[in-house]
């Protein structure tokens, strides 16, 4: 199986955090489409296996046009029958009735929502264009659609935020009914206005130990209402795991389209231009490659595995890498799961980057 990314980087306004490429839509949208098929037409052999997943993401890909969006989908010479989840990141503010009727009808049978919080301030801290209200009426609407394998994204640690707002946050989305939760905790990435602003003083960062306090509430409540802990940041009742980012920590091959998107072939990285116009200039072939060597696909496969549940197959480690392992699981950092295979502790995933890059092959 293999997995399609088609990258959307257009949002109407860049919420403060946000470190990902995005910027405002100043170009025609078809034109935009029309390039993104024509990279897929000429690229989409580069991966043997047949496309299992279609993620839509951005950006902000519910901006385009609802015409844009169904031309997308319609013109891609994909096998949809053999298609087994199709996600589109959306806004709450984006969806109505018409919305989800178009892109159901076009293939899409799962919507990631960017709602971050359900409590307004702190919406607005953050220059969130929704409130609480348009995010519990999205999911309605979206259920109403029949569109039922729905994912709220939060964020843990926005300024303002304290425990029991985060709480409530956690207990609206429960309440929802959705079977999906990513949450993020808030970083802070040099470049952004959120980092300018911490630097000038005119936002706290959240201490470290209300991070944690924050983490555990959301793995025991995600805990209590059946919700399954199969990713540092993802949970999800039994049969809602994203199907397409499961792939991705997994090793899949995957090939992404759109300025910015990056593919894996399983032995070579590609990436498109950061830089819209350049992509625009010539899509089909504005992609780098780099060829990974033995260390670095160890290294790929460490620090994906390492971010899930599923863990790592111990048999893939060296004697020295063992050893470590077998110190990590004698401090509780570490276990052993069936199958000869180790994960990271939950309790520990918030320092898995110092677990992760000790196991790091350095040629």
């Amino acid at each position: 199986m293999a997995g399609l990314y088609i990258h959307i980087p257009f949002c109407r306004s860049k919420c403060i955090y946000c470190d990902f490429y995005s910027l405002p839509m100043r170009i025609d949208a078809s034109d935009y489409i029309d390039a993104l098929l024509l990279e897929f037409n000429a690229r989409k052999k580069e991966i043997t296996e047949p496309f299992r997943t279609v993620y839509i993401g951005g950006g902000t890909p519910s901006v385009l046009p609802l015409s844009g969006i169904v031309r997308l989908l319609s013109s891609l010479e994909l096998d949809w029958s053999r298609v087994e989840e199709a996600t589109i990141e959306a806004n709450p503010e984006d969806i109505t009735t018409e919305w989800c009727a178009a892109v159901k009808q076009a293939g899409i049978t799962r919507v990631s929502l960017g709602v971050q919080s359900f409590i307004d301030t702190e919406l607005a801290t953050v220059g969130r264009r929704h409130s609480a209200a348009d995010a519990l009426n999205a999911v309605r609407i979206l259920r109403n659609a029949g569109i039922r394998d729905i994912s709220i994204d939060l964020i843990y640690g926005l300024p303002g935020q304290t425990p029991d707002s985060w709480r409530s946050s956690l207990n609206m989305a429960w309440k929802t009914g959705a079977d999906h939760l990513s949450a993020y905790t808030l970083t802070y990435e040099p470049g952004t206005r959120l980092y300018a602003r911490r630097q000038a003083g005119k936002i706290v960062e959240t201490d470290d130990d209300i991070i944690v306090s924050m983490y555990m509430d959301l793995t025991a409540e995600a805990r209590r209402h059946g919700f399954n802990h199969y990713e540092i940041s993802n949970f999800a009742r039994i049969g809602h795991e994203a199907r397409h980012n499961s792939a991705y920590w997994k090793g899949v091959p995957y090939l992404g389209i759109g300025a910015s998107a990056h593919s894996y072939d399983g032995c070579v990285r590609r990436w498109n231009p950061r830089s819209l116009s350049a992509y625009m200039a010539d899509p089909a072939s504005s992609c780098e490659m780099e060829s990974l060597d033995a260390d670095a696909v160890h290294n790929d496969m460490v620090m994906t595995g390492l971010r899930t549940a599923h863990g790592i197959d111990l048999t893939l480690l060296d004697e020295s890498e063992l050893r470590l392992v077998g110190r990590y699981v004698d401090s509780g950092m570490m276990s052993l799961l069936a199958d000869d295979r180790v994960r990271i502790t939950e309790q520990h995933w918030l320092v898995a980057d110092s677990i992760i890059s000790d196991l790091f092959r350095v040629g």
